[in-house]
């Protein structure tokens, strides 16, 4: 849906994600493939940012932006081929934190602010990968939510995980699962970590709200958390990229997106307010 698409991925990165998925659909290339070959890229250009070098900012931006095009095209390959799985969606979203603390520890060590001392450098990364961290789980929560109501889906954040650990219990004595384990309970772990972002207990029912009345009251909303989700933070990295000023781009992530995150939290509290009847 329009709504919940960040704006560069709806006209820029999945169009063209979406020329390579076409491309490579007759072949024996698997989603998982795509999304690995997405870490490498987007690991690639953390290496290149790290080098320092005139120019290596403008070809870490491009590499990032190469990411992204792979990292929306391997969703789409497994709606097409109808070959998804539940590990293969966890490794998905593990690209994103990869990728950008690649980035992030690559610009620290090649391009280094002067103004600020080594140690208030560091500092200033940290906070902005931490903000990332929280920014990218209250988008992805808001955006499922959105989805589960509107389409009267089943929710991804409740029923759906029982089917998660339905698998992680048939596997869970496999010698040869090991891996898809430690995913899944990193996936576990991650749900724990949103449920305390969003102030949601275990067990908790949501609301209950008709799809039309839910679509009314949250489409602006929606469209506010969406603004800061992992797409616009990496077309952010690529701007900056071009004025070399990173110092700025660590700011905005700090303090502009985390204000219009804490400000869209208090406005989205409100309006699930409005869903609970009054006694």
């Amino acid at each position: 849906m329009p709504e919940i698409e960040e704006f560069f991925d709806l006209f820029f990165y999945r169009p063209l994600a979406f020329i390579l998925v076409k491309i490579v659909y007759q072949t024996n290339v698997t989603p998982n493939q795509l999304t690995i070959i997405a870490i490498f890229i987007g690991l690639a250009s953390g290496c290149v940012y790290a080098t320092g070098l005139p120019g290596a900012c403008i070809y870490g931006a491009i590499l990032f932006m190469l990411y992204n095009v792979f990292d929306c095209s391997d969703g789409m390959l497994a709606r097409l081929k109808k070959n998804g799985s539940h590990a293969g969606r966890i490794i998905d979203g593990i690209a994103d934190y990869l990728a950008t603390a690649a980035v992030f520890i690559g610009l620290g060590i090649g391009y280094p602010d002067h103004k600020y001392s080594h140690g208030i450098w560091w500092l200033l990364i940290f906070l902005a990968a931490l903000s990332n961290l929280i920014q990218s789980a209250l988008v992805d929560y808001y955006r499922n939510r959105f989805l589960d109501y509107v389409l009267k889906r089943q929710s991804t954040f409740e029923e759906d995980m029982d089917s998660f650990k339905e698998e992680y219990n048939t596997i869970k004595d496999q010698k040869n699962k090991r891996l898809d384990r430690w995913i899944l309970r990193r996936y576990f772990d991650y749900s724990t970590f949103q449920e305390k972002l969003t102030a949601k207990k275990k067990g908790e029912k949501l609301f209950k709200a008709t799809p039309e009345e839910y679509y009314k009251k949250n489409k602006a909303i929606a469209r506010v958390w969406v603004n800061i989700g992992p797409t616009a933070q990496i077309t952010a990295i690529m701007i900056f990229s071009v004025t070399g000023r990173f110092d700025i781009y660590f700011w905005v992530i700090i303090g502009v997106f985390n204000a219009i995150a804490a400000t869209a939290w208090i406005v989205q509290r409100n309006i699930d307010k409005t869903f609970i009847p009054k006694r």
